[in-house]
């Protein structure tokens, strides 16, 4: 059986394509781990560009390219696959941000593991967080509406438009800044009431200075914390839905920043 090898000009806009498929995978902090293998990782982004590459090739330039210009649309897409996925990882970020604070605020400063995505130590609180966000990502079928959102990309911005001059840096910067606003929504519930617990044994202590109140505050706080956090998982998820759900508009308007 003879092999058939497709055209110079319909592989150069497949790899084209996969770039771009390539960039908002990877930024999405999910599947694109560090522990993940990486022929995993390949094989997920060859079987995805194929599934989309009907759909995308309308909107992507035919005919064969010379090296020059068709490298500068591996890197112009690529870019922009990052930059979609980044709307993806500052909410991850934000998420294990705030759980970070709460873990050095309920005594497990010392109680840290060893992180293979980031390569290095990352709070347990922190690490729940992360996990519990990707379910809820997985469980809501965002996934899905993000890669919905990455195809109608290529409507909004054709490969080679990219532009950075205009509102997109700006823009990207507000994102930013909101990411801190939602680790401290994230973790509020829990430092109020660390806060209020830490009040309450600063008046046991004067009352009883016999009390110590360095040995109790260790369970205590930790105790208070797991409780809290038990309870206010309903708002967390939420909060999180709330985020996801503004994904696919914040691409959109992104997209048009950049076009």
């Amino acid at each position: 059986m003879d092999l058939q090898i497709p055209p110079v000009d319909q592989f150069q806009v497949f790899i084209i394509c996969a770039a771009r498929v390539a960039g908002f995978i990877n930024g999405t902090t999910i599947i694109f781990d560090r522990h993940v293998p990486t022929l995993f990782k390949a094989g997920y982004v060859v079987m995805l560009s194929l599934v989309l590459f009907p759909i995308m090739s309308p909107f992507i330039p035919k005919g064969p390219l010379e090296m020059g210009p068709f490298f500068f649309l591996i890197v112009n897409e690529t870019l922009v696959g990052l930059i979609i996925g980044l709307m993806v990882t500052l909410i991850f970020t934000a998420i294990q941000f705030g759980g970070t604070v709460i873990g050095y605020q309920m005594g497990f400063a010392a109680a840290n593991v060893f992180d293979p995505q980031n390569q290095n130590q990352t709070s347990l609180i922190s690490e729940f967080n992360n996990v519990f966000a990707i379910f809820l990502f997985l469980a809501l079928n965002v996934h899905h509406v993000f890669i919905r959102a990455a195809v109608k990309s290529y409507e909004i911005l054709p490969p080679g438009k990219l532009d950075l001059s205009h509102a997109a840096i700006p823009y990207l910067l507000g994102l930013s800044s909101k990411m801190f606003v939602l680790s401290l929504q994230f973790s509020a519930p829990v430092l109020a009431m660390l806060l209020l617990s830490g009040l309450i044994l600063g008046i046991l202590a004067r009352i009883f200075p016999q009390l110590n109140v360095f040995l109790l505050s260790y369970p205590l706080n930790i105790g208070i914390s797991f409780i809290v956090i038990g309870l206010t998982l309903n708002m967390a998820s939420i909060l999180l839905r709330r985020e996801f759900d503004s994904i696919p508009e914040r691409i959109n308007t992104l997209l048009h920043f950049m076009n």
